[in-house]
């Protein structure tokens, strides 16, 4: 076996692999190379219209993938893109579609082998050609890279099932959105499309981060799958029986948003779960490909199905792909999380995460730039169906196709925002994004050929990456870990928000204005609001937030109940007279500190009868919550805690005092005053 597996892996078997697997698009790509006119002919039988850019296309596709496979310099891309292509090969030119019921069986192996085509290219842009070992956690795996977390069994199988389930709902909202236009000709029931999905997000983010953090995620995500398939099961009854209408699309993507409010922090909080802390970059890298990845295949194959075979078609595979996540989290074998008393409830928990975000300056900061760019940049995608249908005059297949673009753009952002990174620090990364926005709509309001506005819609896709990606990443980065579900929870509202409210008023101002008008609105003031808050800078995100763990036990006399409080916490300190003032202003910063930690409440006051003795003070809701404050202080608090400290006179170091509401006296427990 051993002798078997070493000849398998030879590097010459392995290119040798690689070129069969490319034999036929390499073969495709230099016959219509060769003979251009007959390439252009097969592309107007197609329906496919302009034929020569998109003939063109084709070859520069064919061959050029194909050589970054064989290559390996981004095979991932290169398989990637084979894999698009083949999926609208098999919807739209082959043979299987235009042959008699009777005749198919004759043309169905040559239609199967389009997929095995695909599972290939799939598994190619995976792969790294070496080992992989099974052990999820405890063994150092040989696989390097970016794609090194693939080489982890239950990562694998729930990032797949995960690209899978995103296929399939890109495919249900490229049919939902054209189906409006079809059954309504108003530019805010289409907008409105746009709003019900997002809307929920932004209503249900934080009670969602929380419970992210409370629950078994597992058996969540699997309660929230079964009812995302509901809702796509809902909709393929629909459409089959013809009894689809605005109102049912409507009501239905809103609750499909619920569902999609539901899961958004809990897919992005089990990732730390899954791999080894070393590998969670590379791992969040890859969830943003997988994205990316969907929204590349998924409106195209949902286009061309739509085109084919109606709406049913697309909501019936949706409804298959959550089967197939449904099966992944079932099989996932999660430990269970161990009991403590210190476990948050859900309206502490709800409190707590309300309390961080009113206390965090630099999530402000965050949180505002988001809403000012989504807010302007929706107008590009709230109006894109009617844009495509009446400013180009496409079908549900090209639109499709405009959304392919959008997620091959992303993932060439994805590749380019290393290089980016080094040249741009965050907010040009944010500016940039701004701008190659506002361009495409800019553009889009001469109504251009449509190639070129598959072309633009490349553009938008990758300027659409580096301002999610950036803005998204100096969310996480300014949040520690013990909020980070409902810190990003709320991030994922104000983004939800600003797309749902700008969809809905681009809609309304696009149906007293038209869609020019609108488009150029959205592209001029998304300028001017970037470059007027690009002065109000985004956080580096260099702060340490690791659990600092300095602050001591508390001394107490007596135990104390966990749900005994409010707690009062006061710290004595000796400060000169002249160093008041400065004091003062560093305590300020402990303020927010304090605040984002768990306080309700803080102060600071000065001995009437002796000056210099300066109190502070601030309120906590219970002993419980007060214990969990002591492992939430970061390093960096520590810091900010320390500049504060140094004011303070005398050898010994200032006195705390807990002191307990005697209102909230626990029949278990006494007073439990404390003194260290």
């Amino acid at each position: 076996m051993d002798a078997l597996r070493s000849a398998a892996t030879a590097p010459w078997v392995q290119s040798l692999a690689l070129l069969c697997l490319c034999a036929a698009y390499l073969q495709g790509g230099v016959d219509k190379a060769r003979n251009f006119r007959g390439a252009v002919a097969e592309m107007r039988q197609f329906g496919l219209a302009p034929a020569v850019p998109i003939a063109a296309a084709t070859i520069a596709l064919q061959l050029g993938a194909s050589a970054l496979i064989v290559s390996g310099w981004y095979r991932w891309a290169g398989a990637l893109a084979l894999a698009a292509f083949t999926v609208a090969a098999a919807f739209l030119a082959d043979r299987f579609w235009a042959a008699p019921q009777a005749d198919r069986q004759r043309t169905a192996n040559a239609f199967f082998e389009h997929w095995a085509w695909l599972a290939a290219c799939c598994s190619s842009s995976g792969t790294t050609w070496e080992a992989t070992v099974p052990d999820n956690k405890t063994t150092t795996n040989n696989t390097s890279g970016s794609f090194a977390p693939l080489a982890i069994p239950v990562f694998a199988v729930l990032w797949a099932a995960t690209v899978l389930g995103n296929i399939g709902s890109f495919m249900r909202d490229v049919a939902s959105a054209w189906m409006v236009t079809e059954l309504s000709s108003s530019p805010t029931a289409v907008a409105l499309i746009q709003t019900a999905a997002t809307l929920p997000v932004f209503l249900l983010a934080i009670p969602a981060g929380v419970l992210s953090d409370i629950l078994d995620r597992r058996r969540f995500l699997i309660g929230v799958q079964v009812l995302l398939g509901a809702v796509s099961g809902t909709l393929l009854v629909l459409a089959q029986t013809n009894t689809l209408t605005v109102e049912y699309l409507v009501a239905l993507t809103f609750v499909g948003g619920i569902g999609a409010a539901l899961m958004g922090p809990t897919w992005q909080s089990i990732v730390p779960e899954l791999v080894p802390r070393s590998e969670l970059k590379s791992a969040v890298a890859l969830n943003s490909l997988g994205i990316n990845i969907a929204r590349a295949i998924g409106p195209a194959a949902g286009g061309l199905l739509l085109a084919s075979f109606g709406a049913a078609a697309a909501y019936g595979l949706d409804v298959l792909s959550y089967v197939f996540v449904i099966a992944a989290l079932i099989w996932w074998k999660r430990p269970k999380a161990e009991a403590s008393a210190l476990n948050e409830q859900f309206f502490g928990a709800f409190r707590a995460g309300v309390r961080y975000a009113r206390a965090s300056r630099e999530l402000h900061v965050v949180l505002l730039r988001a809403a000012v760019f989504f807010l302007f940049a929706s107008a590009v995608w709230a109006l894109l169906p009617l844009v495509a249908r009446r400013m180009l005059g496409g079908t549900a297949g090209f639109y499709g196709v405009m959304l392919g673009a959008v997620g091959a753009g992303a993932i060439l952002g994805a590749v380019l925002l290393p290089k980016l990174r080094k040249r741009l620090d965050t907010d040009g990364l944010v500016l940039l994004a701004s701008v190659i926005t506002a361009a495409v709509m800019a553009v889009l309001t001469q109504a251009p050929p449509q190639w070129l506005a598959v072309a633009l819609m490349l553009v938008l896709g990758l300027g659409w990456i580096l301002a999610l990606t950036t803005l998204n990443g100096v969310a996480q980065a300014v949040l520690p870990n013990w909020v980070r579900g409902r810190g990003l929870a709320i991030y994922l509202m104000v983004f939800n928000g600003a797309m749902a409210l700008g969809s809905l008023g681009w809609g309304l101002i696009a149906g007293q204005m038209g869609l020019p008008v609108t488009l150029l609105i959205g592209a001029v003031g998304l300028v001017l609001v970037s470059l007027v808050f690009h002065r109000i800078k985004l956080p580096t995100g260099e702060a340490d937030l690791q659990p600092s763990n300095h602050w001591p036990e508390p001394l107490l006399a007596e135990p104390v109940a966990h749900d005994r409080g409010p707690v009062m916490i006061q710290i004595e300190y000796r400060i000169a007279r002249e160093d008041l003032s400065a004091f003062l202003q560093a305590m300020q910063q402990v303020a927010h500190e304090r605040r984002r930690d768990g306080a309700y409440a803080w102060g600071v006051a000065e001995h009437t009868g002796e000056p210099g003795r300066v109190i502070e003070w601030f309120l906590v809701e219970s002993w419980a919550e007060h214990l969990r404050q002591h492992g939430r202080v970061s390093k960096a608090d520590a810091d900010l805690q320390a500049a504060a400290l140094r004011y303070h006179q005398g050898p010994d170091k200032p006195v705390v005092h807990h002191f307990l509401s005697l209102n909230g006296r626990s029949t278990q427990a006494g007073p439990g005053v404390s003194l260290h």
